[in-house]
C-alpha cells in the first residue's frame, strides 16, 4: 500500500500507530474498496469493480504457506551458492597435492568462480529483466551444480579451473535473480525483514559446507582409487555440494514467474492469475476478486500511463538483447540513480575485498597453523616452500588433521549472531544502517548484477593478493583488508533509507 494512500488510520476501532495522521481520520478508500485494518497492515475490502496497486495486492494475498515455500525454496538456492562459492576454500589443503598447487594456484581457484560470477551476474540480472525471473534461476542454477560435478572428476589443475568457471557463472545468474524474484512476492511492510531471512540462508549454506567438509574430506581413504583416475574423499565432497542447486533448478519448475515482472511486461491477465494462485495456497480470508492491477499509485493518480497502454516486453534476440542489457546498465549511470550506484559500488567493493579475501582462505591458514606449531605469519610457513638455491619446489602432501575444518566449522557458524540481529533491526532501523540494498526500480536486477560484478572484481582481487601476499607476512594481506573495511563503512552513511518505500 503507497504512502499517500494512508498514514495513520483508524477502522474498526483500531489505529495503526506507524503513520503520521490522527486516529480520528476518515479511513481512506483504495481504489473501489474500504480500507481494514487486519493482522499485518491495512488491507482492502474488495468488489468486482476493485482496483488495486501491485503493494495493495501484496497485502489482499496476506502471507500464507506459499511464502513459507517460497522461502525455502529461494534459501535453499542461495544456500547452493554460498556452498558452490565457498567449498573450494575447504578442499584447498587437501587438493595441494592431487593439483600440485602453489600458493597463487591456490589464490587463482579461489578467485575463479568470481570471476564467473562476474560475468554471469552482467548477463544473467539483465536477462532476467527483459525474458523473466523463473527461466533464469533454473538456467542458471543447472549451470552451477552441473560445473561443479564435472569439476569433482577434473583430474588436472587447469580443467578443474575450467569447471569452477562455468560454475561461477551459473551462480552469478542465480544469486541476484534468486532475491529479486523473492522481494517481488514481499509487501513493503515485511521486505526488509523477510531479504534478512533469506539472507540468511547464504550463512546456512556456509555452515553446510563447513560441516559436509568436516565429515567427508578428513577420511582420506574414501573414495576410488585408480592409476589413470581418482575420486577421493575432496573430490565426493565437491560432488555434494552440488545437490542444493540441481534440486533447486527442479523445484522451480513448478513455481510461477514474478507477477510483477509480468505486470511490467505489460501481461496484466497473467499476473492477476500469478496473485489469484498464490492467494489460493495461502487460503486468505480477505476474496481476491479485483478488476485491475496497476504497477503503482502513480497509475491511479494518472502521474502516468495505465499499464495496458504500455507496449509488452518482446523476448529479446542478438544485438536488441546486448543494447538492452546496455541500456539498462547506462540508466543506472544517469541522475537520479547515479549517485546511490556510485557509493554502492564503493561499499560493495570494500566489502567483497575483505570478506572473501580473507574468508576464503582461513581453512589454508588453519591448516599452516596447524602444521607449523601456532607460527603463521613467517617466510616460507605455507605449504608450498620454494628452494631458491636449486629452483624448485616442494609440495607439503601432508594431509589436513579434524581440526583444520572443525575450525572451519567454528568460523562458519560465528556469522549467525550478525545474521540474526538483522532480522530484527532491519525494519526498525532501516537499510542504510545496515547496509543492505534493495533497488527500487525498474532496473533492479540489472543493478543487482553491476553491483554483484564489481562485487566479484573485489572478490578476484582479494584472492589474488592475498595468494601472493600470504607467503611474504601474513599482517600484510590483513591490515589491507581492514583499511578497505574500515572505508567501506564510512562511505555507507552517504546512502539513503529505503525503509517503507514502495518497490517500482
Amino acid at each position: 500500500m503507497d504512502d499517500s494512500a494512508t498514514s495513520r488510520v483508524k477502522s474498526n476501532g483500531v489505529e495503526d500507530d506507524d503513520d503520521g495522521l490522527t486516529g480520528d481520520e476518515e479511513t481512506k478508500l483504495l481504489g473501489d474498496g474500504e480500507t481494514r485494518y487486519c493482522q499485518g497492515g491495512l488491507k482492502p475490502v474488495l468488489n468486482a469493480q476493485t482496483t488495486l496497486t501491485y503493494e495493495e495486492s501484496l497485502l489482499v494475498i496476506d502471507v500464507g504457506r506459499f511464502h513459507v515455500l517460497l522461502l525455502l525454496l529461494c534459501g535453499w538456492a542461495v544456500s547452493s551458492d554460498a556452498i558452490e562459492v565457498l567449498s573450494v576454500s575447504f578442499l584447498l589443503p587437501s587438493a595441494t597435492c592431487d593439483l600440485h598447487l602453489s600458493s597463487q594456484d591456490k589464490g587463482w581457484l579461489n578467485a575463479i568462480v568470481f570471476v564467473g560470477m562476474m560475468f554471469g551476474g552482467l548477463f544473467w540480472g539483465s536477462l532476467a529483466d527483459h525474458s523473466g525471473r523463473r527461466a533464469v534461476l533454473m538456467w542458471s542454477l543447472a549451470m552451477n551444480g552441473i560445473g561443479g560435478l564435472l569439476s569433482s572428476i577434473s583430474q588436472v589443475f587447469w580443467l578443474f579451473l575450467l569447471m569452477r568457471f562455468i560454475s561461477g557463472v551459473g551462480v552469478g545468474g542465480s544469486m541476484p535473480v534468486i532475491f529479486t524474484y523473492f522481494t517481488e512476492f514481499q509487501a513493503k511492510t515485511r521486505r526488509g525483514s523477510m531479504i534478512s531471512v533469506l539472507a540468511t540462508f547464504w550463512m546456512g549454506g556456509n555452515i553446510l559446507a563447513a560441516g559436509l567438509a568436516w565429515l567427508v574430506i578428513p577420511h582420506s581413504g574414501l573414495g576410488y582409487f585408480s592409476t589413470n583416475f581418482t575420486f577421493n574423499s575432496w573430490r565426493i565432497f565437491i560432488a555434494l555440494c552440488t545437490i542444493p542447486s540441481l534440486s533447486s533448478a527442479i523445484l522451480f519448475l513448478f513455481m510461477p514467474e514474478s507477477p510483477k515482472f509480468l505486470l511490467q511486461a505489460g501481461k496484466e491477465e497473467k499476473a492477476l492469475d500469478v496473485l489469484k494462485r498464490v492467494h489460493c495456497i495461502n487460503k486468505s480470508d480477505n476474496p481476491f476478486d479485483i478488476s485491475r492491477l496497476l504497477l503503482s499509485s502513480d497509475h491511479k493518480t494518472g502521474k502516468s500511463v495505465i499499464l495496458e497502454e504500455s507496449v509488452e516486453v518482446s523476448q529479446p534476440e542478438g544485438c536488441c538483447h546486448f543494447s538492452g542489457m546496455l541500456n539498462s546498465s547506462v540508466e543506472l549511470f544517469r541522475p537520479p540513480l547515479r549517485f546511490v550506484t556510485c557509493i554502492l559500488l564503493i561499499v560493495n567493493f570494500a566489502i567483497a575485498f575483505g570478506y572473501y579475501g580473507l574468508f576464503m582462505w582461513f581453512p589454508e591458514i588453519f591448516n599452516r597453523i596447524d602444521k607449523n606449531g601456532g607460527t603463521l605469519c613467517e617466510p616460507g610457513s605455507g605449504s608450498t616452500n620454494t628452494n631458491t638455491s636449486s629452483n624448485s619446489t616442494h609440495i607439503d602432501c601432508t594431509q589436513p588433521g579434524n581440526i583444520v575444518y572443525l575450525e572451519g566449522f567454528l568460523t562458519a557458524v560465528s556469522n549467525l549472531p550478525g545474521n540474526l540481529l538483522t532480522i530484527v533491526l532491519m525494519d526498525r532501523i532501516g537499510r542504510r544502517i545496515l547496509l543492505c540494498m534493495c533497488s527500487q526500480h525498474h532496473l533492479r536486477s540489472t543493478a543487482f548484477g553491476i553491483q554483484t560484478g564489481i562485487a566479484r572484481i573485489a572478490a578476484i582481487l582479494g584472492n589474488i593478493i592475498f595468494g601472493v601476499l600470504v607467503d611474504v607476512h601474513c599482517a600484510v594481506p590483513m591490515i589491507l583488508v581492514a583499511a578497505l573495511m574500515s572505508f567501506g563503512g564510512l562511505m555507507s552513511v552517504q546512502l539513503p533509507n529505503t525503509k517503507g518505500i514502495d518497490i517500482h
